[in-house]
């Protein structure tokens, strides 16, 4: 018999406004700590230095982490002119300068070429496995890989501001985008280099970084009701997802995991997910009037 986990059932979402110089891990281990929960999780990852919205999921929530990594976020950042790091970001160490500079028309003709579905190449020090290990530990071992292109979206991507050493700019973008790899790329077709001088999530799915709770406030409101009263609920998670009524009597069918009979309908074949009440009994996979679930909730 395995060990029971300790820590209280608590289930819903937190938004954290992560500060720079923490990882996305150790938010979580705060977060499930505060809460005294038994269970966490974050829905994508930000890199030590990058800062805004981390979305942590508590309990039964962690099931959703899926629905809100694949939708769209939005970042804002700077990148830094003349330079490029072995991290693509000021953390790393300057392998690369230039002397040339873009001025503003050249950056906006630059633009138009990262946008829409663009290939990718992660950095070198990223969480892309490479026959197994991550890439970030290849490259703490001194090891350079090469690392595939991989597609992305990007919906938009426009300059904020910009001077004669970098320039601000604010993308929205899919899953698996690497805000990194788009300043060394821009960098490299304008001929002037560049990595991230800063980078800050404003927001990803449904979670805004107005909503962030700071790690300050966090530890002043650990195992209190107060903290608890900040939890959102774990159906935001779902927000991408159609809800479907669970009919009467059903519910408990399709909690079980037995497809059950839902009010409304979907394409078929669709993926959505049960409520009672509003309340998410399951994910699943809607045929002829009924869910059949994939993923039930336990409370």
């Amino acid at each position: 018999m395995g060990r029971r986990r300790k820590g209280r059932d608590v289930h819903g979402w937190l938004v954290v406004d992560k500060p720079a110089g923490i990882t996305s891990s150790a938010v979580v281990n705060k977060v499930r700590w505060a809460f005294d929960a038994k269970k966490a999780g974050h829905a994508g990852t930000l890199d030590p230095d990058a800062t805004g919205v981390l979305a942590v999921a508590l309990g039964e929530a962690t099931k959703t982490v899926p629905y809100v990594t694949d939708a769209d976020k939005h970042y804002r950042f700077r990148i830094a002119w003349g330079a490029e790091t072995s991290t693509d970001d000021a953390a790393g160490e300057v392998v690369r300068t230039s002397e040339q500079r873009p001025d503003d028309q050249a950056l906006a003709d630059a633009l138009p070429a990262f946008r829409g579905t663009i290939e990718q190449i992660p950095p070198q020090v990223s969480a892309v496995k490479v026959d197994g290990a991550r890439a970030y530990d290849l490259a703490r071992d001194g090891e350079v890989v090469e690392l595939q292109s991989r597609p992305l979206h990007v919906a938009s991507l426009e300059v904020v501001a910009s001077d004669e050493d970098g320039a601000e700019l604010a993308m929205t973008c899919g899953k698996g985008g690497y805000v990194r790899a788009i300043a060394r790329d821009l960098g490299r077709a304008l001929g002037c280099l560049g990595h991230v001088a800063w980078l800050r999530r404003e927001w990803s799915g449904p979670f805004r970084v107005e909503e962030g709770v700071s790690l300050e406030t966090l530890e002043a409101e650990a195992r209190s009701p107060a903290l608890d009263a900040r939890l959102l609920p774990m159906e935001l998670g779902l927000a991408s997802l159609p809800e479907l009524p669970c009919a009467m009597g059903d519910a408990s069918r399709i909690a079980n995991g037995n497809p059950g009979d839902v009010i409304r309908g979907v394409d078929y074949g669709a993926e959505a997910w049960a409520s009672d009440h509003g309340r998410p009994v399951a994910i699943g996979i809607y045929r002829a009037g009924q869910l059949h679930p994939t993923r039930v909730f336990r409370f």
